[in-house]
């Protein structure tokens, strides 16, 4: 499909902004996201002690309100699915085998499960806070008809990943529907605001935290986060953590990298973790997802001490192998999801979410799936086992990187179809960028987030607690806000 063919969303307000009033704003808007905290460290001059803005799109980006509802309606559903697939130790064994075997770290991460399987697990309860992330795709006719500014299309949505470790956003989601609820009655917009979804995602994780803690009846414990050396999306961690002790100012927080969890973790009697002469009974991962975060086997021998303690881990490493892109791949063949879900209704809604996604393991039909890259590079992503951004292969990069694969190391990767959203055009404001900004095209990313809680026999907590939208310019492949290449967002629902 070329640019042409593409479908372009209306617009939330008509464009272009007059360059007086369009200036103005945009200086206000600017203070605004710092003064609010919609904000982070520059990676390329690091500072602690300064913040700048975030990227952000100057006003919402539209989605069609049923297909984001039904996203909505289906998270609870997806976090069942997730739990079940944590759980089933003979399905992430297989799944993992071959993966494992070539990517040492996911490697590290399954010798770690295996441990604590063999040892026995310490904690049952599990909390699961989860992220699907979904794109429309313009290429599919089903019964939502989606305005647009050119022409009409059908657009549903398809599933990108589903996130179970450092699932960010939860603070600058609803930060960005602030940001811009702000900006459309600066412009004489404030009419729209009642189609922008409310969005309670950083009180909807907290809280999940807190009842996790709870569950431990352990009045004095706290809840620790698991940091990176040097956090530069630092709003979105800090403002979990002050929501905490201003809505529950009896339970403290505290934030230790791996190293850190090294030098002063120690289990207690009953397996219980301390760190110094603190409990910590709740974990809470914001690193641990990437191999830069183990600087040696002090940080892996930490991550080991916290899965054996009796803390509830967010995630635990059986929920942090479940959100594994070769895990997601093996969900998406016909007839694996009856494995766990036994509701007919959810197992076709599920389904419908799923686009193309192929093992590239030559005994699971790898020369085939290798063969349609190599044929049409452009219409497909190549994904490895990593969390983050910035890790994939795109397009006509594609055959480069396959031939320099042995056999062994195409099974840590999976290839997947292409999505090919509608465009929307708009503002894109970043630190340091032209004044006034030209309108450019754009396509985003809708996150829809889960909370859940459970034992491998049952789910006590499971809930939708809120979404994110980022945004990037449509010529670019990665859009990740943190990794420096996308937008704050937030979806303006149309009908």
């Amino acid at each position: 499909m070329g640019n042409n063919d593409v479908p372009i969303m209306q617009s939330c307000i008509p464009l272009p902004i007059d360059d007086k009033q369009l200036l103005e704003v945009i200086e206000k808007a600017k203070d605004w996201a710092i003064m609010h905290g919609a904000a982070m460290r520059s990676k390329t001059d690091f500072n602690p002690d300064a913040l700048q803005f975030a990227p952000f799109i100057l006003t919402p980006s539209s989605f069609p309100r049923k297909e984001y509802e039904k996203a909505v309606n289906l998270q609870v559903t997806l976090n069942e699915l997730m739990h079940a697939v944590a759980h089933d130790t003979e399905f992430l064994r297989e799944t993992l085998k071959s993966t494992i075997k070539v990517d040492t770290f996911t490697g590290s991460l399954f010798e770690i499960y295996e441990t604590t399987l063999k040892e026995g697990i310490s904690q049952p309860f599990s909390l699961g806070l989860l992220r699907s992330d979904l794109m429309l795709e313009s290429r599919c006719e089903n019964e939502i008809k989606v305005r647009c500014s050119q022409a009409s299309a059908y657009c549903c949505w398809k599933q990108v990943e589903i996130n179970s470790i450092a699932s960010g956003f939860g603070h600058l989601g609803p930060a960005s529907r602030a940001l811009q609820s702000y900006i459309l009655r600066e412009l004489g917009h404030g009419d729209k605001l009642v189609d922008l979804p409310a969005n309670h995602a950083l009180s909807g994780l907290c809280d999940a935290m807190v009842e996790a803690w709870k569950l431990q009846n352990r009045p004095h414990a706290i809840i620790l986060f698991v940091i990176e050396d040097m956090t530069y999306n630092i709003c979105d961690q800090r403002f979990h953590e002050f929501y905490i002790r201003e809505t529950y100012p009896h339970i403290q927080v505290i934030r230790r990298s791996l190293t850190e969890i090294y030098e002063q973790g120690r289990l207690g009697p009953g397996g219980e973790l301390l760190l110094g002469d603190l409990e910590a009974s709740v974990i809470y991962f914001r690193a641990g997802y990437e191999p830069g975060h183990y600087h040696g086997s002090n940080e892996w021998s930490a991550r080991l001490l916290m899965e054996r303690s009796k803390a509830i881990k967010c995630p635990s490493i059986h929920y942090h192998l479940a959100g594994t892109k070769k895990v997601q791949q093996a969900l998406a063949k016909p007839g694996i999801l009856k494995r766990f879900i036994n509701d007919e209704q959810k197992i076709h809604s599920i389904s419908e979410i799923f686009t193309g996604l192929y093992s590239l393991d030559k005994h699971e039909h790898g020369e085939e799936a290798i063969k349609l890259a190599l044929k049409n590079p452009e219409r497909y992503v190549l994904k490895p086992q990593r969390e983050g951004g910035g890790n994939n292969v795109y397009g006509e990069d594609i055959p480069a990187a396959l031939e320099k694969m042995s056999e062994e190391e195409r099974s840590a990767w999976i290839l997947m179809e292409r999505i090919f959203p509608p465009l929307s055009k708009g503002y894109m404001i970043r630190p340091g960028g032209k004044m006034p900004p030209e309108i450019v095209s754009l396509v985003s990313e809708l996150g829809i987030f889960g909370a859940i809680i459970g034992t491998k026999e049952e789910i006590i907590y499971n809930k939708q607690v809120g979404h994110m939208l980022r945004t990037k310019l449509s010529s670019a492949n990665e859009g990740g806000v943190a990794a420096g290449l996308g937008a704050l967002d937030s979806p303006y629902l149309i009908d």
